[in-house]
């Protein structure tokens, strides 16, 4: 039986479990990810929330984000600066109720995000 998870994974437990998240990508999705930061925030801040869709009951959370230009919109003239997937420990720490639950939502969150880096839309993934 898995324990309770009470206030969820600190910080440094959470930034581990995303980093194993990568860790466990495919390689031949890994070597394709290249300029790309992955980063820990606790929380989304107003301009994240902006232009994301709420549930019909308006308490969604958002788990994660990717700031930068998907694969499939780049020219050659793009700037070398990184792209950024933002994983938020609080939404995904409230939304679950076990370590393993947690980790689940982690590794699922950083591969949708990875697919918006790719170029996929919410309507593209099965998450």
């Amino acid at each position: 039986m898995a324990r309770r998870f009470g206030r969820g994974m600190t910080l440094a437990e959470f930034e581990r479990v995303v980093s194993e998240a990568l860790d466990s990508l495919p390689k031949r999705f890994a070597d394709l990810i290249e300029n790309v930061v992955v980063t820990v925030e606790d929380e989304p801040g107003d301009d994240d929330l902006d232009g994301t869709e709420d549930g019909e009951d308006g308490d969604s959370e958002l788990l994660g984000i990717y700031r930068g230009v998907p694969l499939t919109e780049r020219t050659e003239y793009q700037p070398e600066l990184p792209d950024e997937i933002v994983i938020f420990r609080g939404p995904i720490n409230r939304i679950t109720h076990t370590r393993s639950q947690a980790v689940h939502e982690v590794r699922e969150t950083v591969i949708h995000e990875l697919g918006h880096y790719f170029g996929l839309d919410d309507d593209d993934m099965p998450h």
